[in-house]
């Protein structure tokens, strides 16, 4: 299970210029080619906009807006519903950041509004960020709502998390002591705390890793400073699932 940015592919204001690492997709369609890992992508993207980024030979199954969105390698998808209350004041937020941003980055989800100051001064994105608290803290607490923390950003939203995503495919697994499938998860920013933890519980043999330049506290098992760490990694699964 891999986020995308930031692990798969370097951060970029302008998000649909966000290509993988070199040699990052040839290890991938390798992976897919051997037909013994089930390869899921977790990403806070709407999922439709993972597949022609990363362009491999066959679809991938896409987890997207953190989770609460399901795509499947055939192009069919699963949104889980947000609550009435916690809609309507989606709606609210999405009618009013429309009209002014804030001197931010605004974006409308299916299950969140988001605010994002990458790219911007210091200075303007502290300013961004405290009217951005003023609006989405108050609105935390509507049934249904969450508060998500992210580098350079936040996001107030509803459904399903990054962990409860990797719970999810985990269960579909059925991972356990008697059917040890080893599952990793890889990923770099705050939101990929949650699928830490969730992979870090797996009864079966697992790894988490925290795909990064510079290291920081984490829950994550093990560091990889991409991007030559990252085609590390990848490449030494592809010779372990060799032996399977």
């Amino acid at each position: 299970m891999l986020d995308y940015d930031g692990t798969l592919a370097s951060f970029r204001v302008d998000r649909f210029t966000a290509r993988p690492f070199v040699g990052v997709r040839n290890f991938l369609n390798l992976i897919q080619s051997q037909n013994k890992t089930r390869m899921v992508v977790v990403t806070g993207r709407p999922p439709r906009e993972i597949q022609p980024l990363l362009a491999l030979e066959t679809p991938v199954e896409v987890w997207g807006l953190h989770g609460a969105e399901r795509l499947f390698p055939d192009g069919h998808s699963e949104l889980e519903q947000a609550p009435p209350a916690a809609r309507a004041k989606l709606d609210e937020l999405t009618a009013l950041l429309k009209q002014d941003a804030m001197g931010g980055l605004f974006e409308s989800k299916r299950n969140a509004v988001v605010m994002h100051w990458r790219g911007v001064s210091p200075h303007a994105a502290r300013e961004v960020e405290a009217h951005t608290r003023e609006l989405f803290e108050p609105a935390a607490l509507v049934e249904g709502l969450q508060l998500l923390e992210f580098e350079r950003g936040l996001e107030l939203r509803t459904g399903r998390d990054k962990g409860g995503a990797v719970e999810a495919v985990l269960k579909e697994m059925k991972v356990s002591e008697t059917s040890p499938f080893p599952a990793a998860y890889l990923g770099d920013d705050l939101t990929d705390e949650a699928a830490f933890r969730a992979i870090n519980a797996a009864a079966g043999p697992h790894l988490s890793a925290l795909v990064r330049r510079k290291v920081r506290e984490t829950a994550a098992d093990v560091w990889l400073k991409p991007p030559q760490e990252l085609r590390t990694f990848l490449e030494q699964w592809i010779e372990a699932a060799e032996g399977v």
